[in-house]
This record gives structure tokens, C-alpha cells and sequence, in this order.
């Protein structure tokens, strides 16, 4: 298992790969989303694994109920137990941010691109899943909202990008090119191959420029390139990635 963790100025940022869990194929191995159709039993290993391996608690993680939208909690604690498996009302949300230091944020992605945030100095942090229609509803500017709200400054808030699909990879009908270019322009994009294309990580990077946050980074792993990697857009029934952000 490869974390990728940065850690910059008591802000805590991890990816997960692939490898390193329990999951069976076509989940293998590292599969930490709990509505792909896995066994429940082994995603609970897994969280627990990825969590062990960061140095944090699996039961101090916030996990969403992601529904490709903009909307945003608040949290200052995970979820209850119940909800955590799965019994309860986890809410639909896009983005958790919170002001509580040592809560750890997860987000779940497999093609999607996972965005951590933090800014150090207020003790404020954010997760944001954007795919292509959290992008051009604007989820990850209304994360950087909810932060502002909670004492941060954009100008501080550290930005980090994981592991997702590729403007060079991520084909769409020209139409629906269009329709996020007039949203996100920075989107515009082509395959490789030339035909039209959305780039969900460049239209993130624009949004967040827009917002005054300008200590960005991004990974260079584009997952439906990367056999180390879940790929939705490869594979269909695949498990997905991780990433996690937390202050010291």
C-alpha cells in the first residue's frame, strides 16, 4: 500500500492505492468504499488497515454518503456507530469540513478527484469529492465557503488533488463539454486520441484559484492509466481509493 502522505505544517494529507487490504476481486485489495458491492466485513478491515498505517483511529474518521452534489456538513465528530456500518442516515453530502483538530475527513473516489484541504493556522479542514457534475455545481467552492465560515483564510488553505482520471482520458460527447465549459472553462480538454474530453482536475484547480486558494497540488496518477488504482471508467465494478485529511 502506497499512502502518499504529505504532511505540511501540522496538515495531515494521504491517498490510498490499491493494495495492502482484504478485498476480494474485482475489489482488490484496498477497496474502502462501503456501497460498491464489497464484503462489508472486509471494508471494515480495510479502514482499518489504511487507518493504522496513517496513525490514526478508524473510529476518528468522517466518512459521506457522496451523491455528486455541492452540498456541504459541518462535522466535529464522526458519524455514530450505527450510521458508520451503514444503519443509519449518514447525510448525502459532497464535502465535510471541520474546525476540530485530530478528525480525520475521507473521501472516496475511483476516477473522481479527491480534494483535501486545510489551513494550518486556523485549524480548519475540508474534503471534497468532484466528479464532473460536483465540479460544475461548485462543491469545491462552496467547501472553501464553509471553511471561510469557520475562521478560515483562503490565502492560507493548503489544496491537494488525488489520483483521477485525466483530461487526456476522460471522453464525453461534445455537447457535455460544452455544458461544463461554459461553467468551468479551464474543463475544456481532448483525448489523446482527439476526440472531446472534460479535465475535472483542471476545472478544480481554476475554482480554487478563483477562491484565493493558491498553495496547489496535485498528483500526477491518472487512475484510469494506473492498473494500481480503481478505475470506474475502466473496470465499472472496481472499489475505490481514499483520501484523507486531518490537522495535528
Amino acid at each position: 500500500m502506497t499512502l502518499g502522505q504529505h504532511i505540511e505544517n501540522g496538515a495531515h494529507f494521504a491517498f490510498t492505492d490499491r493494495w495492502g487490504g482484504v478485498s476480494a476481486v474485482p475489489y482488490e485489495g484496498l477497496n474502502l468504499g462501503g456501497a460498491v458491492g464489497d464484503d462489508p466485513a472486509a471494508v471494515l478491515a480495510n479502514r482499518a488497515i489504511a487507518a493504522k498505517s496513517l496513525g490514526i483511529e478508524p473510529d476518528r474518521v468522517v466518512w459521506m454518503n457522496q451523491v455528486h452534489g455541492r452540498d456541504v456538513a459541518v462535522v466535529d465528530a464522526p458519524w455514530d456507530s450505527a450510521s458508520a456500518q451503514g444503519g443509519g442516515p449518514i447525510p448525502s453530502v459532497d464535502a465535510v469540513v471541520t474546525a476540530r483538530r485530530g478528525l480525520a475527513l475521507a473521501v472516496l473516489t475511483a476516477d473522481c478527484t479527491p480534494v483535501l484541504l486545510a489551513d494550518p493556522v486556523a485549524g480548519v479542514a475540508g474534503a471534497a469529492h468532484a466528479g464532473r457534475p460536483g465540479l460544475v455545481a461548485g462543491v469545491v467552492p462552496a467547501a472553501v465557503e464553509a471553511m471561510v465560515a469557520l475562521g478560515a483564510e483562503p490565502g492560507r488553505i493548503v489544496a491537494r488533488t488525488g489520483p483521477a482520471v485525466c483530461g487526456r482520458c476522460y471522453e464525453v460527447p461534445a455537447g457535455m463539454r460544452d455544458a461544463v465549459a461554459e461553467v468551468v472553462p479551464a474543463a475544456y480538454a481532448e483525448t489523446s486520441w482527439g476526440t472531446p474530453a472534460v479535465d475535472v482536475v483542471a476545472g478544480v484547480h481554476a475554482q480554487l484559484t478563483e477562491a484565493g486558494v493558491t498553495n496547489l497540488h496535485r498528483s500526477p496518477v491518472c487512475t484510469l492509466e494506473s492498473r494500481d488504482h480503481f478505475s470506474y471508467r475502466r473496470d465499472r465494478v472496481t472499489g475505490r481509493l481514499a483520501g484523507y485529511v486531518w490537522l495535528d
